[in-house]
């Protein structure tokens, strides 16, 4: 690993250590693991991955339906929260930290690969797809949530990166994978074949009176933001990112609406 790939690894696991993302995963995210595992149609008995698990939103319901369940994610800072979790349902889940360009596991180790909004985040997006297709056994389904770039978080996202430092040219960009046509590419000669669909997450937000309470909120716990809202501070930009936060996250009927890309997968 190059010196500059292992700066930006180590910088993506300081960003989603920072904050308290379980409070994101179960909030925001947690209905989203029980519709991935539902999408992924898992069978108790089953040998499954969830590849950036987080807290475990998916994990934890694959666990539920009876599959014997492994959670990988570059940052384990989020492992505790998830073990909790988990007990808390009565349910046992292998935590593992690792890298999805880099997955820890023998080829053919899974039925089924899961990834709810993580693997996106890895940099190099063929690596990546090639590390998720040799995990999978022949036969095995691959399901994925991406968030696309017309979407809410799509959006989010990109107003983020105009604050942040640039990232160099061969970093792609996480809102590439809600992009049919370039899933399809980067997973080009894996044997994966693919077929998509588009969906909506609907999460209430009336737990925020204001904007600029959710804009507070949100800069507390969401780790990334956590860093730039720091970062910003340090510059004299923070109020210019905080007007652009509350904007995209003025609250008209209480709920917010994000756009994912479902990719579905089955290995030959």
């Amino acid at each position: 690993m190059t010196t500059e790939l292992q700066q930006i690894k180590q910088g993506t696991r300081a960003a989603w250590a920072a904050g308290d993302f379980h409070d994101i995963a179960r909030n925001d995210l947690w209905p989203l693991g029980e519709r991935i595992v539902q999408r992924a149609g898992i069978q108790a008995g089953e040998d499954v991955l969830d590849v950036g698990c987080g807290t475990g939103n998916a994990a934890i319901r694959a666990a539920q339906a009876g599959a014997r369940v492994v959670g990988v994610d570059l940052t384990p800072e989020l492992f505790d929260a998830g073990r909790r979790d988990a007990a808390e349902f009565g349910v046992e889940v292998e935590w593992v930290e690792g890298d999805a360009e880099a997955l820890p596991f023998e080829d053919e180790s899974f039925d089924v690969v899961l990834s709810t909004f993580g693997a996106m985040f890895a940099p190099r997006h063929r690596v990546t797809a090639r590390e998720l297709a040799r995990v999978l056994r022949p036969g095995g389904r691959l399901v994925m949530f991406n968030w696309t770039l017309n979407g809410g978080p799509g959006r989010f996202f990109t107003m983020l990166g105009g604050y942040a430092p640039p990232a160099p040219d061969w970093v792609q960009s996480p809102m590439q994978w809600g992009d049919p046509d370039h899933v399809r590419d980067v997973f080009d000669g894996t044997g994966v074949e693919l077929s998509f669909e588009r969906e909506i997450a609907k999460h209430p937000l009336t737990r925020f009176a204001t904007a600029d309470e959710r804009v507070e909120h949100y800069t507390t716990v969401f780790g990334p933001l956590v860093m730039l809202r720091r970062m910003t501070e340090a510059q004299g930009r923070w109020p210019a990112l905080r007007r652009d936060l509350a904007e995209l996250y003025e609250i008209t009927d209480g709920r917010a609406d994000g756009e994912y890309l479902v990719v579905l997968g089955r290995k030959a």
